[in-house]
């Protein structure tokens, strides 16, 4: 018999952007602006209600699906959404997350904490915390590589 278990966690990431915070709620709200760092979505429709659907993984790697539907949305301010990440054909989590984008001089403090629950040993807080900040650093590189507009 297969051992299940469960364990509950919160992590909280923080960076700072030197863009504005309506050029990083569009990274996250466009979905071409989204694909230059995240997965790009399969399904889009970022509004709350809408729903976020992707598949990918390394080339020699599990598949892994996320699928995330959007809580609340404060333009250039906040974001919530909830999603659960399969890996392979297993369920490996479910979680809340939000961003808050602080404007900061000229940049954006971006806070990022994710609420989630960590099935059966197959995914960690501290693994989920350490892609985390992988994501939010090619954030920073998309951020950087494209001229803030005028």
């Amino acid at each position: 018999m297969e051992q299940r278990s469960t364990h509950h966690a919160t992590f909280t990431v923080e960076r700072t952007y030197p863009a504005k915070p309506e050029r990083v709620f569009k990274a996250w709200s466009d979905a071409g602006a989204k694909a230059r760092w995240f997965t790009p979505a399969e399904t889009f429709e970022f509004r709350v209600g809408g729903r976020e659907y992707s598949r990918g993984g390394p080339p020699d790697g599990p598949v892994f699906t996320f699928d995330a539907f959007y809580q609340d949305i404060v333009p250039n301010e906040r974001i919530v959404y909830s999603y659960v990440l399969d890996m392979g054909d297993r369920r490996i989590s479910a979680s809340v997350t939000t961003v808050e984008l602080h404007p900061a001089e000229g940049s954006t403090r971006l806070v990022f904490t994710e609420q989630g629950v960590f099935l059966d040993g197959l995914d960690t807080p501290e693994q989920r915390e350490h892609g985390t900040n992988i994501l939010l650093n090619m954030l920073g590189d998309a951020l950087q590589s494209e001229p803030e507009a005028s």
